[in-house]
C-alpha cells in the first residue's frame, strides 16, 4: 500500500509518499519513496521535492491555497519526472495520513476519517487555533483531490500521551475548571516519543512492558516524555505546546504572576505577551541573536559570546532537570533517548546536558558521542554506564503511513465481521 502523508502547517506543507503493509511493517522494511515540502502556500511558493535515491527538485511556483499546492504534489508523484517506480497515476496512491495536532479527550487513537471525525477535530480548534484549522484544509483539500474512494486516517500528536493518569495531566487549578472546559496538560510530539519507544525496543530486542525511558525530542519545539511499560505517563508540553522546556522562541515554564506583573510594568497586552512568549523569548529571547542552536554554538566558540553560551547552558540545564524528574517519576529507567533537530545532530549539546548526571549512572562515551549525527542511531553510553544513552531519529511519517494502514485493515476486518 502506498500511502502519502501529509503535515499541513499555517502555510506550508511537508509530505512523505511510503510503501508499507502488514508483510513490510512485520519486517520492518517500509520504504520511503519520496518527500517533499512546499512553503509560503498562498503566494509564490518554495516547492523542494526528492524521490529516494535521486537529485532533488527545487523551484519556485505560485500556489493559492493547500487544493493547489496538494495538487503540485499529487502531479510530481505521478509524473514520469518523478522517477517513481509503481506510481503511475492517482490511482496508485492507496490512502492519505494526516498528521494532526490536537485530538483533545476525544481521539485516544488513530481513527480513518469521515464526517463524525472532522466533526471532532473541529471542536479541537479552540484548543489549538494554529495548527488543527491548518490539518483541516489539508483534509479538505485531499478529499478533493482524491474523492471518497481514497480512505484517509487522522494520526493525533496528543494521542499517545492519553495513557497519562490524572496526577500528571491535571493542573492545581478548580476542578470543576478541568470538567467544564476540559483544561489540563495534553501534550504533544505524541507521535515522535511512540517512535522513539518503539525503535529503542526494536533495537534491544525487548517486549513493549519492558520499555522505560526518558525521550527527549529536542528541535525548535522540545519536549520530554516518561515512558513506563511502553506507555506515556508523563510529558513536558502542557495544554499548549508553550509549556515545559526552554526552546528556539518559546518560553517553557514561566511563573503565571510575571504575566501580570508585565502587564503593569511594560503595559503588554494579552496577545502581545503570548507573542513574546511564544516568537521572541527561547533561545533567541535569551540571547538575543537567534534561535538556531548552531549558530549558538558557533558564536560561543569563535567568539565567546556570553549571551550565546548563556543561552545554551539555560538549555541544557533545563533539559537536564526534566530528565531527573521523569527518572524519579519512573522510579528509574533503563535508557535516556535524544531525537528531534538537536538531539539527532548535536553531540556537543548532548554532552553538556548529560555533564552532571552520573548521580544518575549515565557515563558518556565521548567517542560514540562525537560519530553520531546526520540522521545516525547508535548507544553513546559508556559500557560501564547503568543508564544507558541512545541517539534515535525520529521518524513520525512512518508511524502516521503505518497508523493509515492499521486503520484501513481493522475498518475492513470489521466489515468483514
Amino acid at each position: 500500500m502506498n500511502v502519502l502523508v501529509l503535515n499541513c502547517g499555517s502555510s506550508s506543507i511537508k509530505f512523505q509518499v511510503i510503501e508499507t503493509d502488514k508483510a513490510l511493517i512485520a519486517r520492518d522494511e517500509d520504504r520511503c519513496l519520496a518527500r517533499g515540502l512546499i512553503e509560503r502556500v498562498g503566494g509564490l511558493a518554495l516547492i523542494r521535492f526528492q524521490a529516494t535515491g535521486r537529485a532533488p527538485l527545487k523551484e519556485d511556483a505560485p500556489l493559492r491555497d493547500y487544493r493547489a499546492a496538494l495538487d503540485r504534489i499529487v502531479r510530481w508523484v505521478i509524473s514520469p519526472d518523478s522517477g517513481i517506480d509503481g506510481l503511475r497515476s492517482a490511482a496508485d496512491i492507496h490512502a492519505v495520513g494526516h498528521r494532526v495536532v490536537h485530538g483533545g479527550e476525544k481521539f485516544r487513537a488513530s481513527v480513518l476519517i469521515d464526517r463524525a471525525v472532522i466533526e471532532g477535530i473541529e471542536e479541537c480548534v479552540e484548543l489549538a487555533p494554529l495548527h488543527n484549522p491548518a490539518n483541516l484544509r489539508g483534509i479538505r483539500a485531499a478529499q478533493e483531490i482524491f474523492g471518497p474512494g481514497v480512505p484517509q486516517a487522522a494520526v493525533f500528536d496528543t494521542a499517545f500521551h492519553a495513557t497519562m493518569p490524572p496526577t500528571a495531566y491535571l493542573y492545581g487549578i478548580p476542578y470543576h475548571l478541568y470538567r467544564r472546559h476540559k483544561i489540563r496538560r495534553y501534550g504533544f510530539h505524541g507521535t515522535s516519543h511512540r517512535y522513539l519507544a518503539y525503535r529503542y525496543r526494536t533495537m534491544r530486542g525487548l517486549p513493549k512492558e519492558k520499555v522505560n525511558v526518558v525521550t527527549l525530542h529536542l528541535g525548535n519545539g522540545c519536549s520530554a516524555c516518561a515512558v513506563k511499560g511502553g506507555a506515556s505517563i508523563n510529558t513536558s508540553m502542557g495544554f499548549t505546546p508553550l509549556e515545559g522546556m526552554l526552546m528556539g522562541t518559546r518560553a517553557g515554564d514561566v511563573d503565571a504572576s510575571v504575566l501580570e506583573y508585565l502587564t503593569h510594568k511594560e503595559g503588554f497586552s494579552l496577545s502581545e505577551l503570548l507573542t513574546m512568549l511564544n516568537k521572541q523569548s527561547g533561545l533567541l529571547g535569551v540571547s538575543g541573536m537567534t534561535s538556531d542552536m548552531r549558530e549558538l554554538l558557533e558564536e560561543e566558540r569563535e567568539h565567546g559570546d556570553r549571551r550565546a553560551r548563556l543561552a545554551i547552558d539555560l538549555f541544557c540545564a533545563v533539559v537536564r532537570r526534566y530528565i531527573g524528574a521523569y527518572y524519579a517519576e519512573l522510579g528509574g529507567a533503563d535508557a535516556l533517548i535524544f531525537s528531534g533537530g538537536i538531539g539527532e545532530n548535536s553531540a556537543a549539546v548532548r554532552r553538556r546536558i548529560c555533564a552532571g548526571l552520573e548521580c544518575l549512572g549515565l557515563s558518556l562515551d565521548q567517542r560514540r558521542n562525537a560519530a553520531l549525527a546526520g540522521g545516525k542511531a547508535g548507544l553513546i553510553s559508556s559500557a560501564r554506564s547503568r543508564l544507558r544513552a541512545y541517539v534515535i531519529p525520529t521518524d513520525e511519517e512512518l508511524l502516521i503511513a503505518r497508523d493509515t494502514y492499521r486503520a484501513i485493515a481493522a475498518a475492513g476486518a470489521a466489515r468483514g465481521a
